[in-house]
């Protein structure tokens, strides 16, 4: 026969172990929504890497045709 000790110790481990599966799924949960948000971070990190180039390039252009003029 079990001793109330062992029983309430068999409970908390029981209690303990359900609560590490929750917290499993919802790290693995929020695993899946930081590779989303990387997956479109990516993207916004391209389009800004082209207008950079884009501008670059415009400036370029402006220079060598001597078309550059000062903000107003």
């Amino acid at each position: 026969m079990e001793s109330p000790h062992e029983q309430q110790q068999a409970l908390l481990l029981s209690r303990i172990i359900a609560n590490i599966e929750k917290l499993n799924e919802a790290v693995m949960m929020m695993n899946r929504n930081l590779q989303e948000v990387n997956i479109q971070n990516m993207n916004v990190e391209l389009v800004a890497q082209m207008f950079k180039n884009y501008q670059s390039n415009v400036l370029f252009h402006l220079e060598a045709t001597e078309n550059l003029k000062d903000p107003l």
